[in-house]
């Protein structure tokens, strides 16, 4: 058993490399071998949000505050909001954030395939956080 006391670990921003806006980051575990899990918990300010990216065996959030906005490639953006449980299966190019007027907190859990939990792309656009 292991025990991770709340607070134990540092918070950290979101890097700007894969990030538009304020984000910080909460890591809150991430498995031992032969355990493939990771999870954080994340907090986005208005209008913030990640770059596209995906994920080589899917990622769940669970909307734990606020309000937010999702989309996959060749989708809507979709409104998410506290209490959502949003699945974005393995390798579905994706993005999620906050609203425009309203912050949004998250946790995400995915898993590491081959050590690697995420594959980051370019950054979204004011269009494509829009849904122009």
């Amino acid at each position: 058993m292991k025990i991770t006391r709340s607070g134990s670990n540092a918070s950290q921003p979101g890097p700007e490399d894969y990030f538009t806006g304020k984000v910080r980051l909460d890591p809150l575990f991430t498995a031992e071998d032969p355990g493939r899990t990771s999870g954080a918990h994340v907090t986005f300010e208005p209008g913030a949000r990640t770059a596209w990216h995906t994920h080589p065996a899917g990622q769940t959030l669970i909307v734990t505050f606020g309000r937010g906005r999702v989309r996959r490639e060749g989708g809507p953006v979709e409104e998410i909001s506290q209490g959502d449980v949003v699945w974005f299966p393995a390798g579905e190019k994706h993005w999620h954030g906050a609203s425009p007027e309203t912050a949004m907190s998250h946790i995400a859990i995915q898993e590491s395939i081959d050590g690697t939990p995420v594959t980051w792309m370019e950054k979204v656009s004011d269009k494509d956080y829009n849904g122009v």
